[in-house]
């Protein structure tokens, strides 16, 4: 498969998933755009890396997601957007009580309205183009709920309706909007976690992945970036033309549960 005359944006990408999917595409010849907030002369090597190692094109564009222009302006200045990945999520683990209302309106910003800002200003591009794919990295928390995770699983909910909905507006054009729905992927998202559910579950490491962090993934195993990844290039391809409005789990059998 040859993405060479597509050009892909995931936010989100300078780790974790993201990455996954950047360095995905860019091996099979796409022109990618990594994107972050922290503009660092790292996250500007790292595109310059996978740009030598791929023989591609790679640019780092730096937008701050909660901020509803600088996602829309993500988007704006890229001249042409084939394949556009809203992979960008943050997540604090609280009692709801004790949820801070700033994180809460962050979590929301970055995981769900980005994404709303992102793809209304992709879809006139794609339009323009005659063909577009649309890819929200929501969860399975997307589809099943957790304890300590309120604004993270509202958002995730949020995103597949979102998904949905975009899937029905554009049912008739040559673009399609699906939903990946990964279980448990060992991320810096995931190991950020990890601290904060050993304080909430009293727990030591080792423990909270087994009893917490994978106790409803039947597999028992983490889902890599490079299966997520492959989902996403399998929803770009032909293959894939008449699939709109999917939740796809890549989830160790969680959802089956």
């Amino acid at each position: 498969m040859n993405f060479s005359s597509k050009t892909v944006l995931v936010t989100g990408s300078t780790s974790g998933i993201g990455l996954g999917i950047i360095r995905k595409f860019a091996s099979l010849g796409a022109k990618v755009i990594l994107n972050s907030f922290t503009n660092t002369p790292e996250d500007h090597s790292l595109a310059e890396e996978i740009a030598t190692k791929y023989k591609t094109q790679a640019v780092y564009q730096k937008a701050d997601l909660r901020d509803p222009q600088e996602a829309r302006n993500l988007v704006k200045k890229t001249p042409v957007i084939d394949i556009l990945v809203n992979n960008a999520g943050i997540q604090l683990v609280s009692p709801v009580e004790d949820f801070p209302v700033d994180k809460w309106n962050e979590i929301i910003a970055v995981n769900l309205s980005s994404a709303f800002h992102t793809t209304a200003e992709a879809i006139p591009k794609m339009k323009v183009n005659g063909w577009g794919r649309i890819i929200n990295i929501s969860s399975c928390h997307g589809m099943r709920a957790s304890p300590f995770k309120s604004a993270y699983v509202s958002a995730k909910h949020g995103l597949i309706g979102f998904t949905k909905t975009i899937a029905l507006e554009t049912a008739e054009s040559p673009i399609t909007c699906n939903a990946i729905c990964p279980g448990y992927v060992l991320t810096p998202l995931v190991e950020q976690q990890i601290p904060d559910l050993m304080k909430v579950y009293n727990k030591d490491r080792e423990s909270v992945i087994r009893d917490v962090v994978l106790a409803r993934q039947p597999s028992k195993n983490f889902v890599t970036a490079e299966q997520i990844a492959d989902a996403a290039v399998f929803l770009c391809s032909s293959a894939a033309d008449q699939i709109t409005g999917l939740s796809m789990p890549v989830d160790g059998g969680w959802t089956a549960l």
